[in-house]
C-alpha cells in the first residue's frame, strides 16, 4: 500500500477514535454561570490530554492493521474472489 493510503487510513481511524473519546471524562457542572453560554458545555473540556490518549490508541491500532495487511491475514482481495 502507499504512502498517501496509508496515511489516509491513519487519520480516518484517528478521527472515529477521537470522537469515541471526547465526551469521556467531561464534567458539565459549571461554577459560573455566563450569560449566552450553553449550560452544558464543560468548563474544562481536557483537549490536550484526550489529543494525546487519541494519537497513542490510534497508532496502537493502525500498527495492528498495518502488520494484519502486510502479512495478509486482512487482505479484502482474497476476502470478495
Amino acid at each position: 500500500m502507499s504512502i498517501t493510503g496509508l496515511a489516509i487510513i491513519y487519520i480516518i481511524i484517528w478521527w472515529i477514535v477521537f470522537f469515541a473519546i471526547l465526551p469521556i471524562d467531561v464534567d458539565r457542572q459549571k461554577s459560573i454561570k455566563i450569560d449566552g453560554e450553553d449550560p452544558g458545555s464543560p468548563e474544562n473540556p481536557k483537549m490536550l490530554k484526550k489529543f494525546i490518549y487519541c494519537t497513542v490508541i490510534t497508532t496502537v491500532l493502525f500498527t495492528l492493521i498495518y502488520l494484519l495487511m502486510k502479512f495478509e491475514y486482512l487482505n479484502l482481495r482474497n476476502i470478495l474472489i
